[in-house]
């Protein structure tokens, strides 16, 4: 069975030279050295503040609780996402209201935005659909003119550029997550970056049961912390991303060469993309019906594809309509992706593609 995606590994032996020192320090977790030697190495490779935590979703909601908004209080957001996204909100007792998308980039749409902002909107928490960012500027002029915190859900942006800055650096703060399913990961993992240097020392602290550095009880916080475990991983995934990257990059450039002449359609990248990190390969197809159709009979071949994202999430925690989305979710199809998928395999889920359009027998 080829797999939608494929989590990248290093070398094991370099694991497990990582791995005894571990034994040797008997320090397993708690700000150990790994972590912090992989927060610097990210601070480097993307110019701004990163506190490290134990998984996307955690990151999220420490997002969130940095500026202590009242109970209650809107939180402006995308149907077009992972669940995680929405169910924070929730969590922190904040009322999700939910704006339409792009046909095009499948992101929050910025000119709809300001009909859906009331006395009690707080934040816009938008997402970089599969690492494609969103129109920015447009946001950060809404949230300023409204004086709203500005919350990216960048999970999916690793390496991703915009206007040659890392995406990471916009808005208030960003946040990643480091999933095996990620181009890079640490197993679980995620992390919130902003060149805000207070909200990162803030984020520290929420991580950590709210102690600062001296062990005074500064914030209501929790345990988020990342484990040397993970973090050693981390370390080691640095060294083999960026040829993961470029062998992504090659793949995808293949399944768009061969589906070209077919009618499907793909992502729109945001013009100000300079550097991509070929994350996912989402096909958008005609209709549901031929959308499932493909989706069975590849998994009848062998190949698990994905759904992704469905349902719109207006429709699960809202009464709200979000035609775009909703008609985005029910055509979308993620295709098998990662550096190590042989050519032999892409050409093959392309022919079945093709022949299930067209209602050949296979």
């Amino acid at each position: 069975m080829i797999n939608v995606t494929r989590s990248i590994l290093p070398d094991i032996n370099k694991y497990h030279s990582m791995l005894e020192k571990i034994w040797e320090t008997r320090w397993l977790t708690n700000n150990g050295d790994y972590l912090a030697e992989l927060e610097k190495r990210l601070e480097e490779r993307f110019e701004t503040n990163c506190t490290i935590v134990s998984n996307g979703t955690i990151a999220i909601m420490i997002a969130l609780e940095l500026f202590d908004f009242p109970i209650g209080s809107e939180i402006i957001v995308t149907p077009f996402t992972f669940i995680a996204t929405v169910s924070s909100i929730i969590w922190q007792k904040y009322k999700p209201v939910f704006v339409d998308i792009e046909p095009g980039t499948y992101n929050i749409n910025p000119n709809l935005i300001e009909e859906k902002i009331t006395p009690n909107t707080v934040a816009i928490l938008a997402v970089h659909v599969f690492g494609n960012p969103c129109d920015i500027d447009k946001i950060d002029e809404i949230a300023k003119k409204h004086n709203l915190k500005v919350i990216y859900d960048a999970a999916h942006c690793f390496d991703v550029m915009y206007n040659d800055k890392s995406v990471y650096k916009f808005g208030d703060i960003s946040i990643a997550s480091f999933h095996a399913t990620k181009v890079f990961h640490t197993i679980e993992g995620g992390a919130l970056f902003s060149d805000n240097f207070e909200l990162i020392q803030k984020a520290k602290r929420l991580r950590n049961f709210g102690f600062d550095e001296q062990t005074q009880i500064i914030d209501v916080g929790m345990n988020a912390k990342m484990n040397e475990f993970q973090a050693a991983m981390g370390l080691l995934n640095l060294e083999i991303v960026d040829e993961e990257i470029k062998k992504r990059q090659r793949i995808v450039n293949l399944y768009k060469e061969l589906l070209k002449d077919m009618p499907v359609e793909f992502q729109k990248m945001n013009p100000h993309i300079t550097r991509y990190n070929y994350i996912y390969m989402p096909v958008l197809f005609e209709t549901m019906g031929m959308r499932d159709k493909v989706y069975e009979i590849l998994k009848e071949k062998g190949y698990n594809t994905r759904k992704y994202f469905y349902p719109s999430l207006n429709r699960i925690f809202s009464n709200v309509s979000c035609p775009v989305s909703e008609d985005i979710s029910s055509r979308i199809l993620h295709l098998p992706l990662y550096g190590a998928l042989e050519e032999e395999h892409v050409r093959n889920i392309c022919l079945i593609i093709e022949n299930t359009i067209k209602g050949e027998e296979l």
